[in-house]
């Protein structure tokens, strides 16, 4: 799961509800900042396992794919908050990508 969609997700969610671009994305980040952070350890423990392998390949795989990938988590929760602030209400304009999707609308598959 991307970090970045569910956060976005939420801050949608409280923007929606108040209308207020500053206090979505502060309550919505701190709130759900340590949710986040929790979904990454426990991918980093995951992925770091692979470490303890006998097979070199697997050792590397493990240690490669966590090292740039926390870094990158960190500088999400820091840079996606940061940048929708200073976009303001400029974060929730649609009207650039209506001319994607035409007059249909999307929904979600019927069961």
């Amino acid at each position: 799961m991307d970090y970045e969609v569910f956060l976005l997700s939420r801050v949608r969610e409280h923007y929606l509800a108040t209308g207020d671009n500053d206090a979505a994305i502060a309550d919505r980040a701190s709130a759900h900042r340590g949710v986040i952070t929790g979904a990454a350890l426990m991918l980093g423990v995951v992925v770091l396992t692979f470490s303890l392998s006998q097979i070199t390949f697997t050792k590397l795989m493990g240690v490669g794919t966590w090292l740039p990938d926390r870094r990158r988590d960190h500088c999400r929760l820091a840079l996606v908050p940061a940048t929708m602030k200073l976009l303001g209400r400029a974060n929730w304009w649609r009207r650039g990508l209506r001319h994607l999707r035409g007059r249909r609308t999307i929904e979600p598959p019927m069961n």
